[in-house]
């Protein structure tokens, strides 16, 4: 007999392969939500806080508000929940879903309120792993991302990744890179991006329009903890040319290096100093 996995749907435990989503919810209706993934190390979910507080602020920013029946204490008690029921007790991935609850059409009818759904599933791997294969990536140009106080957060309305991960199916290799309205590199298609130069790491600022990443804000810290300077500045496709390393990162899969991007070649040993920096972390942590 097949495992039944469990999802937890405002608040209910129910069989994954449920129908769970009515027919007029906003997120399926508007792309109206938000959402966090969550990377779970020995049955427990990293940087948990840094989501919740991501999501809230999300919430915030694009105006949902939740009402009194809605709790992040709560939620993340719910989350460790499902972790059991789901028997996660290593590696695994969470995500979270919230959207904003009630009728109507673009304009809400409702003042307030939320739907919420949170999944969690086991992955092969109970730490962060640096590829061996590097990635092969190449820029995306189709469509650009929009620079706005929203672009830092994960919405449901994921268009530009899907299609820039078309591209880069469709061009055989293993990501695409995202630029803004101001044709400045700000992420790949499922990820923060950073570059090496002589030691010294760089990734685009907020301001231009990234994701605020969790990994982003994790390497970033880990990096400055073992006295490795960082710089938020904007990336051109030059600076990618005189790169040393060029590297994702996401909060599932943790860094992932690059290998190449077009012509220039590249290599990994800060990707690989700060995955084990970052393991470390997780797996001792300090008192």
């Amino acid at each position: 007999m097949a495992e039944v996995r469990y999802v937890n749907y405002n608040g209910l435990l129910i069989p994954s392969d449920s129908e769970v989503i009515p027919a007029n919810n906003r997120a399926f209706q508007y792309a109206d939500g938000l959402f966090e993934s969550v990377r779970v190390i020995n049955g427990c979910p990293c940087f948990l806080d840094n989501h919740l507080n991501r999501l809230k602020q999300g919430l915030e920013g694009f105006k949902i508000l939740v009402g009194p029946e809605f709790s992040y204490e709560v939620l993340e008690q719910q989350i460790l929940e499902l972790l059991l029921k789901n028997q996660i007790s290593e590696g695994g991935r969470i995500r979270v879903t919230v959207s904003r609850a009630g009728a109507g059409f673009y304009s809400p009818e409702s003042d307030s309120g939320v739907d919420y759904l949170i999944q969690a599933e086991r992955t092969d791997s109970n730490r962060f792993t640096l590829n061996d294969r590097g990635l092969v990536v190449d820029i995306y140009t189709e469509l650009r991302k929009q620079v706005n106080h929203l672009a830092c957060f994960k919405g449901i309305n994921s268009q530009i990744f899907i299609m820039a991960s078309i591209f880069a199916k469709e061009k055989g290799i293993d990501n695409a890179l995202i630029t803004n309205d101001k044709d400045v590199i700000i992420e790949a298609a499922n990820s923060n991006i950073f570059i090496v130069s002589n030691g010294v790491l760089y990734t685009p600022p907020l301001e231009d329009g990234c994701l605020g990443g969790t990994m982003r804000m994790e390497v970033i810290n880990t990096a400055l903890r073992n006295d490795i300077k960082v710089y938020e500045t904007s990336l051109r496709p030059q600076n990618l040319l005189v790169a040393d390393e060029l590297f994702l990162t996401n909060a599932i899969q943790g860094i992932q290096w690059v290998s190449s991007y077009r012509q220039k070649r590249y290599f990994n040993q800060l990707s690989q100093r700060l995955t084990r920096l970052m393991n470390e972390d997780i797996l001792n942590p300090s008192e």
